[in-house]
């Protein structure tokens, strides 16, 4: 289905420019955006994969990660297809990048906004997680599902790159309270070559939506010898704490997929110091994740220490929360930052 691309101009020389993302295309008659899912038909910009679904499931809203939002709830998680990256090592390339190998081809089951909503609803999640592929690019869809999930109560959380310009953040902000952001790298050269992006626009978003009031969660895929330097892992864990030690950062290992099956996989001690190094640098709240960890993956009250939420599990969906549900940990009555309610 396609719909109209309103977050969008005409420009003076006849050309549409998207204004979803960081990439800022400029598009003539029937040109494509980068993501391959916006395209100008008849002087305007559309959005061809509106209502159209390429995954949908029901998942532990640690899955997301997110491990300081409706703890133990399940949320409902959909994508599209088309992405505005090219990572090479992209876990969901077979939808994020079908579109840019299959000429264009969208695929996927309808789902419209309101059937995404009544869906959420009934199987009792808290929650819709616009995910698997970057919901940047089919913001009008998320935005217009976001909107009615919000009027019957439920939240909404972004799942994404974080290469949304200003503009998408304020277009999304009333309505999604949660996003986990990607910090793929801290190098410019990582992200060029290996993400067909650039880091500052990321580093921009995760400041931006923070200042707009969203909680933010986010996470650092460590790739052997491309991004796990302690130089680099520093890097990551000192932005964030500089700009909230608050917010919460999830470490997870490679595995080789896509174009980038000849690097091995992350080993455990990668993550593990990696953990080290950003409770050094002064983060509250440091995860591991894609390997079973206990101690790592679990919640510490940051003022006595103690224990608060117990997970277990390879992605820590398995939890035992001694918090109350405004977050307070029984030991201290310190109140844990998050979302609980």
């Amino acid at each position: 289905m396609s719909a109209l691309a309103w977050l969008s101009q005409k420009l003076d020389d006849g050309r549409i420019a998207c204004e979803a993302c960081h990439h800022h295309c400029k598009l003539h008659e029937n040109e494509y955006g980068l993501c391959g899912v916006r395209k100008v038909e008849n002087g305007e910009l559309r959005l061809l994969v509106y209502g159209i679904a390429s995954a949908i499931n029901i998942d532990p809203i640690e899955k997301k990660p997110m491990f300081h939002f409706l703890p133990g709830s399940s949320i409902f998680s959909f994508g599209t297809v088309g992405c505005n990256f090219s990572c090479k090592f992209c876990q969901n390339f077979d939808i994020s990048q079908y579109p840019q190998e299959h000429h264009h081809e969208i695929i996927g089951s309808n789902l419209a906004p309101k059937d995404a909503v009544y869906l959420a609803q009934e199987h009792y999640c808290g929650s819709i997680a616009y995910t698997y592929n970057e919901p940047t690019v089919f913001l009008e869809y998320s935005y217009d599902t976001a909107k009615l999930a919000h009027k019957v109560g439920l939240k909404n959380v972004y799942v994404t790159n974080g290469y949304e310009t200003h503009k998408a953040i304020d277009t999304l902000a009333p309505y999604v309270e949660g996003m986990n952001i990607d910090i793929k790298g801290y190098s410019q050269s990582f992200y060029k070559e290996i993400c067909g992006a650039s880091v500052k626009p990321v580093l921009d978003t995760i400041a931006y939506a923070h200042k707009k009031g969203i909680w933010i969660e986010t996470t650092t895929l460590l790739i052997p010898g491309h991004n796990d330097s302690d130089k680099e892992i520093r890097a990551i864990a000192k932005f964030q704490a500089d700009l909230d030690p608050s917010m919460p950062w999830h470490i997870s290992a490679f595995y080789p997929m896509y174009k980038m099956q000849d690097v091995l996989p992350t080993p455990p001690s990668t993550l593990k110091r990696a953990y080290e190094i950003g409770k050094d640098v002064g983060l509250k709240y440091v995860y591991v994740g894609n390997m079973d960890d206990e101690s790592r993956e679990s919640t510490y009250c940051p003022k006595c220490k103690k224990l608060v939420i117990e997970r277990h599990g390879h992605i820590g969906q398995y939890i035992t929360n001694h918090l109350n549900d405004e977050g307070i940990c029984p030991h201290c009555h310190y109140k844990l930052e998050g979302i609980w309610h």
